[in-house]
């Protein structure tokens, strides 16, 4: 028995200890929680109820010159169901009605909603799609509809919002516009417009602070917001909208004809050197064309015989010949070393002038005339070039622009034919911008302006930032030299002889080069042998108010491949076009002083509408810029048809603001 007992004590006591070593190792535990990880601990269950979440700025709009929408951001929904919180009573009750209403808005049969609605529901869905893509008007009667209209916790209602980009030009400089996105990682892409001027346009992110409650919702802790979201600027660019309709259907068109697998134009203002007009339209597989790439300032190519103009300038300015020295250009072939350089008519021009030369696009008497000058002092020729910034970017702010190639003797490349080459446009290589940015120059007598994509940015109805034009170099060459040149510019369009007599009217002046350039010329395959089309000038060709450039890739060479065919055409018609659309004089002094009254009345109701905010205003007569600027500010949603000036509202003046969720504004 006492055997037994001692036993039963053994056991007594090994438990105990076991119990003691347990409660130590607890009590052990606990203070390495509290004390060693307790904020670890701490941080690890505020993480799982509660967050910061990142509040999504609204980025500005992006504007025309006159106030008309490039992009803007609007919202879209996305609408879910969640079945298991909708109880079955409830469901059966309304699953008709609920069908039947997004049956009529969706346009889709109302037995294609109750069949996947009660599918959700049989499966204990929680997240069943029902529409995608949805503006915020029809957001609104949806959550409306019976059902949805109970909430997410009764109806199972679930609608998720994001912000999207819209072009209402739609595919009309859609590359230019371009987008600003950014990944997982931060990393930002940045095209066109939109990527260039994202600092101002974005905005700044707010956070508010959420916690986690039932069913993996999250709702705000408190009334305000830790950090607020700041809407991004406004821009207003250069771009013209008309000059861009324009240019972008006269681009097509020729494409269209010529099939040919891309091409691009540029209009700016001579003066200012402003940006109204950049299309870029590539070939799909399917033979249709959209704006794929930014041809105009990213590629780089050699320019062929429009850089015949800048060799005239270089040759002019150092003197080593005149407009009226000759030059025999060989019955149209001149052997130089191994190679030989070919006019494109067989047996040449016989002897002729330098302005002939350069009318007619002789590539021998260019040839010639370069080598022959400079052979013994080639880096004279090749300063002169850099002399007139041609071997530099333009520094502009969309990303991506191509590199001007300009070679220096002893460079990797050059030889002993280099110089004859250049002469008329190869090795060396240029983008349609930069060479526009020169021809601009000529005509705006030796000043290089710096093409210029925005105008301000804005914020409300205040201007931020004013952009004013850029001198890159006050003068070229001497005014001598842009006098001439001139002249021949004129002359390429004007004479019986010249490359683009084609587009000769009396009734509007133009001046400008062809160029024809071979792509692939190495290749002793003709099927491989493609060519580029260019015509580069301005217009009026007296007191220049625009130059343009037009180059377009590979026309199919069974149609035509001159650039005074292809290109040429697109150049005049631009020219005509924003000739035929341009108001008089005594009409623009009308306008402005139009414009200032419409300012004073918006000034007028600006300082009204500081005072009250309940009522609708009448924004007829103002610009779409200010009408939507105004009208959003009041928490109106906007919709707007056309471009221009406002016309027509859908809500009259007056009316009760808070009986007002959306307005419909017709611009022309």
């Amino acid at each position: 028995m006492a055997v037994t007992e001692k036993n039963i004590l053994s056991r007594l006591y090994i438990v105990a200890g076991c119990l003691f070593v347990f409660a130590a190792a607890v009590a052990f535990k606990m203070v390495n929680i509290q004390l060693v990880h307790g904020d670890e601990y701490k941080e690890l269950a505020l993480r799982n109820t509660e967050r910061m979440f990142t509040i999504e700025p609204s980025r500005g709009n992006l504007y025309s010159d006159d106030g008309s929408l490039l992009a803007t951001s609007v919202s879209r929904y996305t609408i879910r169901f969640d079945a298991v919180t909708v109880k079955d009573a409830v469901f059966e009750e309304h699953i008709k009605a609920l069908s039947d209403e997004l049956s009529q808005l969706l346009n889709v049969p109302s037995s294609h909603y109750e069949k996947l609605l009660r599918k959700a529901k049989a499966s204990k869905n929680r997240y069943a799609l029902i529409v995608r893509n949805l503006d915020y008007s029809d957001y609104k009667k949806v959550k409306a509809f019976p059902l949805f209209k109970k909430g997410p916790n009764r109806g199972g209602f679930i609608a998720e919002q994001k912000i999207v980009r819209e072009h209402p030009l739609g595919k009309i400089a859609e590359r230019s516009v371009g987008y600003e996105r950014v990944d997982d990682n931060g990393y930002y892409t940045r095209v066109g417009l939109e990527g260039a001027f994202g600092q101002y346009l974005r905005g700044t992110e707010g956070k508010r602070l959420k916690q986690k409650i039932a069913k993996g919702q999250w709702k705000p802790i408190g009334m305000d917001n830790i950090i607020e979201p700041r809407d991004g600027y406004d821009v207003v660019s250069t771009i013209n909208i008309n000059i861009q309709d324009i240019a972008h259907h006269a681009l097509l068109k020729q494409l269209e004809y010529y099939k040919a697998d891309h091409g691009c134009v540029i209009v700016m203002e001579t003066k200012t050197g402003e940006v109204k007009a950049i299309s870029n339209l590539g070939r799909t597989s399917e033979g249709k064309y959209y704006e794929r790439l930014n041809y105009a300032v990213g590629e780089s190519h050699e320019p062929g015989s429009t850089f015949k103009l800048m060799s005239l300038v270089a040759a002019l300015e150092d003197k080593v010949l005149d407009t009226s020295t000759v030059i025999d250009t060989e019955k149209g072939r001149w052997k130089l070393y191994d190679r030989t350089v070919r006019d494109s008519k067989p047996g040449g021009y016989g002897k002729i002038s330098v302005a002939k030369a350069f009318e007619l696009s002789s590539n021998t008497a260019f040839a010639k005339m370069i080598h022959n000058n400079y052979k013994e002092t080639p880096e004279k020729y090749v300063n002169r070039l850099m002399s007139m910034g041609l071997h530099k970017e333009l520094e502009l702010p969309i990303k991506g622009e191509g590199k001007p190639v300009i070679r220096y003797p002893g460079d990797k490349g050059w030889s002993g034919i280099s110089l004859a080459w250049m002469s008329y446009g190869y090795e060396v290589s240029l983008t349609p911008m930069q060479t526009l940015a020169f021809y601009n120059a000529i005509a705006n007598d030796g000043e290089m302006v710096r093409p210029r994509l925005i105008k301000e940015v804005k914020e409300w109805n205040k201007t931020i930032l004013h952009f004013d034009k850029e001198v890159i170099n006050p003068s070229i060459c001497s005014k001598e030299t842009i006098a001439k040149v001139k002249r021949l510019l004129e002359n390429v369009v004007e004479k019986k002889h010249g490359t683009g007599h084609g587009l000769y009217t009396e009734n509007f002046s133009m001046a400008g080069k062809t160029g024809t350039t071979q792509k692939n010329y190495v290749s002793k395959d003709p099927d491989v042998l493609k060519y580029i089309s260019t015509f580069a000038g301005y217009f009026p060709a007296k007191n220049p108010k625009y130059s343009c450039i037009v180059v377009i890739h590979e026309p199919d060479k069974s149609v035509g491949y001159y650039g005074a065919d292809v290109s040429g055409p697109v150049f005049k018609s631009i020219a005509q076009k924003i000739y035929a659309t341009s108001p008089k004089t005594d009409e623009v002094e009308l306008l402005a002083s139009e414009n200032s009254v419409l300012n004073l009345k918006y000034q007028r109701y600006y300082t009204e509408a500081q005072k009250k905010y309940s009522k609708v205003p009448n924004v007829l007569g103002m610009s779409g810029m200010d009408a939507i600027s105004i009208l959003e500010n009041l928490g109106l949603k906007v919709e707007v048809n056309g471009n221009g000036k406002v016309k027509g509202q859908s809500i009259s003046q007056g009316t009760d603001l808070k009986k007002v969720e959306k307005i419909i504004l017709k611009l022309s």
